[in-house]
């Protein structure tokens, strides 16, 4: 049986997430894996409409949150001799979609920084990579659904293989990603959308 050790940590403030990964080191003697998963949806508006604090607040939280928590992995992965970073992107990271406005901009940005890690530090053994999720059965879905008045069912639709994924779905992808079963891949994005990005 493994073992867990929890760390409050609000992802906008750098202390916070310094802490987190000094926490990660005394206590297990360095970091060799992180997955940066912490986001918000965002109110659904178009580009006009949308408020600037909503705006903010989601490229903060998504966007500066994986920088941050980057910015404070990396030191430690270069002196455990290397490692693997996974960012939380999604399909309308790869996508657009109306509405999304923050959403999908903080999503692109993810991939974005992915890329640029994962060349900065390709040489120091560190392999920086996203996942990018289609519809997943959690309650950023049900809020989305409730948000946007999407009927029951549409959600299913979307996907061809006609299913929502499961949390597990994405976490079986993660692992992967910073298994040595995928050690040749670095800068790439994962989807893990049923088939949704391949329409």
């Amino acid at each position: 049986m493994g073992r867990a050790t929890a760390v409050d940590c609000d992802v906008t403030r750098a202390a916070d997430l310094e802490r987190a990964v000094s926490t990660a080191v005394d206590t297990y003697g360095g970091l060799d894996a992180a997955f940066n998963n912490a986001g918000i949806e965002g109110a659904v508006a178009s580009v006009a409409d949308l408020d600037e604090e909503v705006f903010a607040r989601v490229l903060a939280i998504n966007v500066t949150g994986v920088w941050l928590s980057m910015k404070y992995e990396v030191p430690a992965m270069i002196a455990r001799g290397g490692g693997a970073i996974v960012n939380a992107s999604s399909v309308m990271g790869l996508r657009g979609a109306a509405g999304g406005t923050a959403y999908c901009a903080s999503k692109h940005a993810v991939v974005g920084l992915t890329r640029v890690a994962a060349l900065d530090y390709a040489t120091a053994g560190i392999r920086v990579n996203a996942t990018a999720p289609g519809m997943i059965e959690t309650s950023m879905m049900e809020r989305t659904a409730e948000n946007m008045s999407i009927p029951a069912g549409a959600f299913q639709e979307m996907h061809p293989v006609g299913r929502v994924g499961q949390p597990t779905e994405v976490a079986a992808a993660v692992l992967w990603l910073c298994s040595d079963a995928a050690g040749f891949l670095t800068g790439v994005v994962l989807p893990v959308d049923g088939g949704y990005t391949a329409r």
